[in-house]
């Protein structure tokens, strides 16, 4: 048999042999060749990551140290290949990660301005859920799926047959070297921070990973987790802030007697506080504070009428074109993000086990009823278990809405039903204030490039290209439509016979290739805010910090609770004050991670048993069709109702709120005796909440 194929066999030994001399050249000099691979994949990278070889190469002229200081990064973690005898195999799927990471980053600076990190991968579940605002194309999804298959058959390939190397193995000398390696990246990553030739924090990411290069930056994310311990960090510490606070507070307070003749303060329970609606506008900014731009007519008058008679400003906010949980984590805890690590979602890692002070649990100490009102996913950032880590009572998500309506693209739910559903949550306790957290969506991405609104009621024009330009037009309508829903609110909370006040603000600005300069107020990271109420506040115009935007218009209203608010409040929300940031990032400590000396080592404020929605749904009666499908008759379904035939979920057809149908193919195995009732779901198969009866299926009673 060898005899007879001796002609076939060397073609197949000669490209075997010819790859090993190969592998054996770069194991000789691996240390040259690993340094030269470093800085090929650091170009590459950054290539990808800024879509442009030009831009590449002027990473590597203008921040040359980076350059390299990212090249040992790489060369670092190539040292690991010693610890194996498939070399070869290991320094391809190290290179592979890191050009892959970098690639991911292309693929999401084209759709957002914050760029990859680690905290990402928390959120691939969130991803998904956006199905209609992906970050890659059907194309590139497409692509990038075939590529990783290709790829992972060539790495099965080459760990089956690649060259194995054959000198001896040396293992403690390759265990030296990796301890060396990481050592080294340690003592330089201190020493170039130290003397400010490497950032230890990015203020603004996007420009941090810029400057710095993305092997670095996403690095950091990696590695610098959660909140470092301040220094100061200790009992008296806490203990002096909160005794300054406190004292600050008493001198602030004002107090009035109430009609049992006790002196009470402002905030106490025994006085009726106002209703307070903070709402936060997805992707929203003053499109007039958009330098290049021209409108047909004001796209927002609504907020700016109530910006020219109401305290407003400007904020600024932890994130720029993506990243709502994060600004929505400054707003309601008063909390800072830039204590964290580097592109952290802190919804995503310590709120995940910890429940947190916030402007929820405080104000329920002082008798609110506490909501959130949101016409998205209510697992989207994992807000559902958040919330509740907020000590929130209820939270209406869109499975918990009938909602009909959504923007031309078909996206978006849009944002007038979320008149009505604040209204419900004001509703739900009667004869109690109520705190109502309201989260737009109809502002969000993504903005097509074709003219999809064929007589918009804003005619924009301004922009670079026609594409650009009907993006632009696209999203400043949205923008108009969202300015109705203010303007609508409002009317329908003056119309109440209630003390309110209304806080309304961006989370961020939209992902349309916005910079410093095409801003009227310099910054891409300053968002507009309004404010509106019925009893009489005094119009105090300021620009703040999302984490001091509640502190300072309660405090308008007369309220003054919760640590981190009332410390805001305490030290005249003077951000650039070095003592301010220390006792800031002390209290933020010593709650999430520390001792919580604060509430003298108690758990002061537990996760709440949250409830989903406000209203109750009920089964009342069931139909048999002449199609063979049986309708089932209730009150406040939605397009997310599900039937429920003995806890098995079955294929629904939503009607309409009071109808729902199980298809024939289900309703042929109903037997005498089984349970039904309907669920409302949420992704991954989460049963957000459940009719308050069932009924019993009786043959021959349809």
């Amino acid at each position: 048999m060898k005899e007879r194929f001796k002609h076939i066999l060397p073609i197949n030994k000669k490209p075997k042999r010819d790859f090993s001399r190969q592998a054996d050249f770069f194991n000789r000099y691996s240390l040259l060749f690993h340094a030269l691979l470093a800085c090929a994949m650091v170009f590459v990278i950054e290539a990808c990551s800024r879509r442009s070889l030009l831009g590449a190469l002027s990473f590597v002229g203008g921040h040359t140290f980076a350059f390299f200081f990212n090249a040992f990064i790489i060369f670092a973690s190539l040292s690991f290949v010693y610890l194996f005898r498939r070399r070869t195999l290991l320094r391809i799927v190290i290179s592979c990660v890191w050009l892959l990471l970098g690639i991911v980053n292309g693929c999401v600076l084209s759709q957002r301005v914050t760029p990859f990190g680690f905290t990402d991968f928390k959120c691939i579940s969130d991803l998904f859920a956006m199905t209609n605002s992906q970050y890659f194309t059907k194309t590139q999804a497409i692509c990038v799926v075939v590529l990783l298959g290709l790829l992972a058959v060539g790495l099965i390939a080459l760990a089956i047959k690649g060259p194995k190397y054959q000198g001896h193995a040396y293992k403690a000398r390759g265990i030296a070297l990796c301890a060396l390696m990481c050592a080294a990246l340690c003592g330089i990553t201190v020493y170039a921070q130290n003397e400010n030739w490497m950032a230890s924090y990015f203020s603004n990411i996007a420009q941090g990973y810029s400057d710095y290069g993305f092997v670095y930056g996403f690095s950091s994310s990696v590695i610098d987790r959660g909140m470092s311990r301040p220094s100061n960090y200790s009992e008296p510490t806490i203990r002096e802030i909160t005794r300054q606070t406190a004292k600050s507070k008493l001198e602030k307070s004002s107090f009035h007697v109430a009609d049992s003749g006790k002196v009470v303060s402002d905030s106490s329970p025994a006085k009726q506080n106002p209703n307070i609606i903070c709402i936060l506008l997805e992707s929203f900014v003053d499109p007039t504070e958009i330098n290049f731009l021209k409108f047909s007519k004001d796209p927002i008058p609504n907020f700016h009428a109530l910006s020219d008679k109401h305290t407003s400003g400007h904020l600024t906010v932890p994130v720029v074109g993506a990243g709502t949980a994060n600004s929505e984590f400054e707003v309601l805890t008063g909390m800072g993000l830039r204590f964290f690590g580097t592109g952290e979602y802190p919804y995503k890692t310590i709120l995940k086990k910890t429940d947190c002070e916030s402007i929820a649990s405080d104000l329920s100490q002082i008798g609110y009823g506490t909501h959130v009102v949101h016409n998205n996913g209510g697992n989207f950032y994992g807000r559902a278990g958040v919330f509740s880590q907020f000590g929130f009572d209820t939270f209406t998500s869109k499975e918990l809405m009938d909602i009909q309506e959504y923007t031309p693209l078909n996206s978006w739910p849009t944002d007038d039903i979320l008149i009505d559903e604040t209204r419900k949550a004001l509703d739900s306790t009667p004869n109690q204030s109520d705190f109502v957290y309201t989260i737009t969506v109809q502002g969000h991405g993504s903005y097509p490039k074709e003219k999809i609104i064929s007589n918009p009621e804003i005619k924009v024009s301004g922009a670079a290209t026609p594409e650009e330009n009907n993006q632009w037009e696209y999203y400043v309508n949205m923008l108009h439509e969202v300015d109705k829903f203010i303007g609508d609110l409002v009317h329908m909370l003056s119309k109440r016979d209630e003390k309110t006040m209304v806080v309304m603000f961006g989370d961020h600005l939209p992902t349309l290739g916005l910079s410093d300069e095409n801003m009227a107020t310099g910054d891409i990271f300053k968002t507009p805010y309004t404010t509106w109420n019925n009893f009489g506040i005094e119009q105090k115009d300021a620009d703040l910090t999302a984490y001091q935007l509640l502190a300072y218009t309660t405090e308008q209203a007369g309220i003054r609770e919760g640590t981190m608010f009332t410390y805001h409040q305490a030290n005249g929300y003077n951000a650039d004050s070095k003592s301010y940031q220390d006792g800031m990032e002390n209290l933020q400590y010593d709650i999430l991670y520390g001792k919580r000396y604060c509430y003298n080592g108690e758990d002061k404020y537990p996760a709440s048993d949250l409830e989903m929605g406000v209203e109750k749904t009920y089964v009342n009666s069931y139909l048999e069709n002449p199609d063979g499908s049986v309708s089932l008759y209730g009150t406040n379904f939605t397009n997310w109702s599900s039937i429920f035939v003995n806890d098995e979920r079955m294929s629904t057809t939503f009607v309409s709120s009071r109808h729902l149908i199980l298809p024939a193919e289900y309703a042929q195995d109903l037997e005498e005796g089984d349970i039904i009732k309907v669920c409302q779901m949420g992704s991954s198969n989460t049963v957000f909440r459940t009719t308050e009866n069932e009924l019993v299926y009786r043959e021959g009673s349809r």
